[in-house]
C-alpha cells in the first residue's frame, strides 16, 4: 500500500497528517494511527483498493454536504454559488421579517449582499435555502456598554459549589440569583458559571458538567421549584416524602454527595411533578408554552431521559448503541410507542427541564436589572457522551466511534481523552449546521455571554478512535468560517459576548482570526509568561479576557503553595522525583511573579503572606488592557483548593467542593471586600487611561 494513497484519503478526509505540537515541534501521524482513525470515520484504508472505494465515498459526502440547506454569507458581502447554479439565475428572498427581495446571481454566480443579518428563505430554481446571513463580528464588550473604552470585570464560579439555606446540597438558580445580586451591587458587569448542562439522570456516579448527555438542555438538579411553585408547596412535598433530614444532612456536607443529592431531588420533583399534574393551574399554560417553544428537540431529549432509565432498570446496556435495534433510532415506532405508553415519565422530565429554565431567565433579569452590562455568562462544553441524549437524537451531525481530547502537551505529558463525541464536520454541513445553531441557541437563551470551552474545535478538534490512547489521534478539520459566521449571528441576535477558551495547543493564527472576528481569547496568570519571565500588564492583549486561573488550574494562593503540585503526586500523575523537580520550578516561578509584581506597583518590597501577594495578582489583572476580567470565586474567597484536577483517578474530590458560606455572605467579608474594591478601583483606572 502507498503512504501517498493514504495520505491522500486522509487530506479528503480532513485530518491533518503533519501538526505542531506545544512545544513549537513539528509532528507527524504514523500510518497506523491514520489507518485506525479513518476506519473511525468509516473509511477503511488497508489495501489501495480499500483507500480507492473510500476515497469515492468521501468524495460523495463532501458533494452531499455542498448541496446543504443552509449557506452562510456577511451582510452586505456576496456569496458565491457557483457550481450549484448558473450564473444569471433569478431568485427570491423572504426575509424573517417576511419582507421579499428579487435578486439574480452575477456572472460569476455570485448572489448580491443583504444588508440584514438573520435566518432568511433563499428560493432558486426548485430549492428552498436558509440564508444565515452574519455580521462582521460578534457583539463586542464596547457594544453592550455603549462605551469603546469599557473595561469591566466579573466573577466566575462553580454553580453547583454555592450553597444557601434550603438547597438540597448543591447549588442552584435562586442561589445564582442571590449571588447575581451581591455581585451587581459589589461592581460587577459579568458571572460566568460552570455548564448546567443536561446529565444522565439515572446516573448520579457521572457528574462531571464537561461530560453532558446533552448541551442542549439542562440538570434538573440545578432547579429551585420553590421560586416557580411557591416555597409552601415545596415544604409541604419535602413533608409529605419524610425528606427534612435527609436534605438538612446533605446541605452540611463539605463535599457535594451527588447520588444521594440527585435521589434525595428527583424524589422531591417527583412529588411536585405528581401534584403539578394533576390538575390545571395558574401555571399550567406557561409549562405548555415552554414545551411548545423547545419542540421536538426537547420531547427527543426527556424520551431519550425515560428510555434511559428504563434500560438500565431492565439490566439493558448504558449506551443507546447497545440497546434493542429499534431503540437506537429516535424517530422509530418503538420509540414513540414507548413514549406514549411512559407519558407521565416524560412528561416528568419536560417538567424538570421548565423549571431550571425559569430559573435561569430570572438569575439573568435580576443580573441585567441590578446594573450589570453583562449577566450571566454560559459555559459551552466541548462535546457530550457519546451514549448521550445529544448524541443518540443527532446520528447524523455526530461522529459515532471517535472521542475528542488533546495531544501531550505542557499541561499533560500523556494527552487527554475528554470522553466526548465529536460534530461530523460533514454531517453538520449537510443537515444545515442544525445541531451547532441549535446549541448555540441555547446556551445564550438566558445570558449576556458565552465561554466556548476548547474554541479551537471550531477549527479543529484532535479526535482519538474508540478504545486508543490520546497519541492515536489526529486533528480534524471543520468549516471554521462557517461555524464562526454562526457565532456571530447568533451573538448578534442574543445580544451576547463571545469568549472563546484558547488555552493548550492553539493553531497558528487562530487568535488572530477570533479577534478579527470579535470574539474575546482567555489570557490566565499563571501562562502569561516569556524569557523575561511575567509579562507586565500592559503587554497583555486588549482581545482576550484575562483571569488569575481556571476550575482545572489552582487558585492563586494554592499555586503559591503548590497545592496543585501535591495533589498530582498523590493521585499517581507524578512520582516522586518530579514533583521535586515541580517544586524547584515553581519556587523560580514565584520568585519571578512577585518580582513582577513589585514592578507593577502592587506589591511592596519587603516580606509578603499569601494573601497579600493574592490581592497583588488581583490588582495585576485589573492593569491590563482586557475588556473584561473575570476573577474566579476561589480567588475572590482566598481559598487554596480546585474545583478540578484533570487526569485520570478519582482521589482529587473533582466537581464536588461546596464553598463554605452562603452566598448572601460570601462577598460580606472584609478581605473578600477589599480585594474586589482593588479589582474595581484598578478597572476604573485602566478604563480612564484608555479613554
Amino acid at each position: 500500500m502507498k503512504e501517498a494513497s493514504l495520505i491522500s484519503l486522509a487530506q479528503a478526509a480532513g485530518i491533518s497528517t503533519q501538526w505542531t505540537d506545544a512545544y513549537d515541534e513539528p509532528q507527524k501521524v504514523d500510518t497506523q494511527a491514520l489507518r485506525a482513525l479513518l476506519a473511525s470515520l468509516e473509511l477503511p484504508a488497508d489495501s489501495e483498493q480499500q483507500i480507492r472505494t473510500s476515497l469515492a465515498e468521501q468524495q460523495d459526502r463532501q458533494r452531499r454536504a455542498e448541496a446543504g440547506p443552509l449557506i452562510t454569507m456577511i451582510a452586505e458581502q456576496s456569496v458565491s454559488l457557483a457550481g450549484r447554479f448558473a450564473p444569471g439565475t433569478s431568485c427570491k428572498i423572504v426575509l424573517d421579517d417576511e419582507r421579499s427581495l428579487h435578486r439574480r446571481l452575477d456572472h460569476n454566480a455570485r448572489l448580491p449582499g443583504i444588508s440584514q443579518c438573520g435566518y432568511h428563505q433563499l428560493l432558486i430554481e426548485d430549492e428552498l435555502i436558509t440564508l444565515a446571513v452574519a455580521p462582521k463580528r460578534c457583539l463586542s464588550v464596547a457594544d453592550l456598554c455603549g462605551l469603546s473604552t469599557a473595561r469591566l470585570w466579573g466573577l466566575s464560579a462553580q454553580l453547583y459549589s454555592l450553597r444557601r439555606p434550603g438547597d438540597g446540597g448543591v447549588g442552584d438558580t435562586l442561589a445564582l440569583e442571590q449571588l447575581s445580586r451581591r455581585a451587581a451591587s459589589a461592581g460587577a458587569d459579568a458571572l460566568a458559571i460552570s455548564p448546567v448542562h443536561a446529565l444522565f439522570s439515572d446516573r448520579s456516579d457521572q457528574y462531571s458538567p464537561y461530560s453532558p448527555s446533552s448541551r442542549l438542555f439542562y440538570n434538573p438538579l440545578y432547579a429551585t421549584p420553590g421560586r416557580v411553585l411557591g416555597d409552601e408547596s415545596v415544604k409541604r412535598a419535602i413533608d409529605e416524602c419524610g425528606l427534612q433530614a435527609e436534605l438538612a444532612r446533605l446541605e452540611a456536607l463539605p463535599l457535594i454527595d451527588w447520588p444521594a443529592v440527585s435521589a434525595a431531588k428527583q424524589q422531591l420533583l417527583r412529588h411536585l411533578h405528581q401534584h403539578f399534574a394533576a390538575r390545571d393551574n395558574g401555571l399550567t399554560k406557561d409549562f405548555a408554552r415552554f414545551c411548545k417553544k423547545r419542540g421536538a428537540a426537547l420531547e427527543q431529549h426527556c424520551r431519550f431521559e425515560a428510555l434511559h432509565a428504563y434500560m438500565q432498570q431492565n439490566q439493558q446496556a448504558h449506551s443507546w448503541h447497545d440497546w434493542p435495534a429499534p431503540f437506537r433510532d429516535p424517530d422509530s415506532d418503538a420509540v414513540a410507542q414507548f413514549a406514549n405508553e411512559h407519558r407521565r415519565e416524560v412528561d416528568f422530565h419536560m417538567f424538570c427541564q421548565w423549571l431550571v429554565d425559569n430559573g435561569l431567565e430570572r438569575a439573568q433579569s435580576v443580573a441585567r436589572s441590578c446594573g450589570m452590562h453583562i449577566g450571566l455568562i454560559s459555559d459551552l462544553a466541548v462535546g457530550a457522551d457519546g451514549a448521550g441524549s445529544f448524541a443518540w437524537s443527532r446520528q447524523s451531525e455526530l461522529l459515532s466511534a471517535v472521542s475528542v481530547g488533546a495531544p501531550p502537551d505542557t499541561i499533560n505529558s500523556q494527552g487527554q481523552n475528554w470522553g466526548v463525541s465529536a460534530f461530523s464536520p460533514w454531517g453538520l454541513q449537510a443537515r444545515g449546521y442544525r445541531a451547532f445553531t441549535d446549541m448555540l441557541q441555547a446556551n445564550m437563551a438566558h445570558a449576556g455571554g458565552i465561554r466556548i470551552d476548547h474554541v479551537m474545535g471550531l477549527k479543529r478538534l484532535w479526535v482519538i478512535p474508540e478504545g486508543a490512547s490520546p497519541q492515536m489521534g489526529a486533528y480534524l478539520n471543520y468549516p471554521f468560517e462557517e461555524l464562526m459566521h454562526l457565532v456571530a449571528l447568533e451573538s448578534w441576535r442574543h445580544k451576547a459576548i463571545v469568549i472563546g477558551e484558547d488555552l493548550g495547543t492553539v493553531p497558528e493564527g487562530l487568535r488572530e482570526e477570533l479577534a478579527a472576528r470579535g470574539a474575546l481569547g482567555m489570557r490566565v496568570l499563571h501562562f502569561e509568561r516569556d524569557e523575561n519571565g511575567f509579562i507586565a500588564p500592559d503587554d497583555w492583549p486588549a482581545d482576550a479576557l484575562a483571569t488569575t486561573t481556571t476550575h482545572d488550574l489552582p487558585s492563586v494562593r494554592g499555586w503559591l503553595a503548590g497545592r496543585d503540585i501535591d495533589w498530582r503526586e498523590k493521585a499517581g500523575h507524578r512520582d516522586i522525583d518530579e514533583s521535586r523537580t515541580d517544586r524547584q520550578t515553581r519556587s523560580a516561578e514565584k520568585k519571578e511573579l512577585i518580582a513582577a509584581l513589585r514592578q507593577a506597583g502592587e506589591l511592596e518590597k519587603g516580606e509578603s503572606d499569601d494573601r497579600e501577594q493574592l490581592e497583588a495578582c488581583i490588582g495585576f489583572i485589573g492593569k491590563t488592557p482586557a475588556p473584561l476580567v473575570l476573577l474566579p470565586l476561589e480567588d475572590a474567597l482566598g481559598e487554596m483548593e480546585q474545583p478540578n484536577l484533570p487526569g485520570p483517578g478519582n482521589i482529587h474530590p473533582n466537581w464536588r467542593r461546596r464553598l463554605a458560606q452562603n452566598v448572601d455572605e460570601l462577598l460580606a467579608g472584609t478581605e473578600v471586600q477589599r480585594r474586589l474594591q482593588r479589582l474595581s478601583a484598578a478597572r476604573a483606572k485602566r478604563e480612564q487611561e484608555s479613554a
